[in-house]
């Protein structure tokens, strides 16, 4: 798969400023459920997942950050993408993230986290 032929969805400003121009990116300044709500927007148009939205370890109480890897070009809408992502937004809708206990630090942690999450991602898609 080439790198055209997805679209990272995040709402990380770290994964942002490292990838803008070097890759299809949608980036929005949103929470972890908000983000996940526009990839399910995506996925209504025909883009299919192509990372799970909750990928890792990390639970979305845990991090606003999120990226995801979706199709670059709409195809028919994909039940099994969008029974996934629905299914992340009700997780996501059951853990409440409260941005104000955390300071900088915490945040670049967390953008961190998930650079390296959907790295991880782009470096198999980019070698398939």
């Amino acid at each position: 798969m080439a790198k055209e032929d997805y679209i990272i969805v995040t709402n990380n400003p770290m994964v942002y400023q490292k990838y803008d121009g070097q890759r299809k990116m949608i980036y929005a300044e949103t929470s972890y459920e908000g983000l996940l709500q526009q990839v399910r927007d995506k996925v209504h148009e025909g883009h299919h997942l192509l990372s799970h939205p909750l990928s890792g370890s990390v639970k979305p109480n845990e991090t606003p950050y999120k990226s995801v890897m979706i199709s670059a070009r709409p195809g028919s809408l994909s039940q099994e993408s969008l029974r996934m992502i629905e299914s992340a937004i009700e997780a996501c809708k059951k853990f409440a993230f409260r941005t104000e206990t955390y300071d900088e630090a915490v945040h670049r942690d967390f953008q961190w986290v998930d650079l390296n999450l959907i790295e991880s991602g782009m470096e198999s898609a980019d070698l398939m």
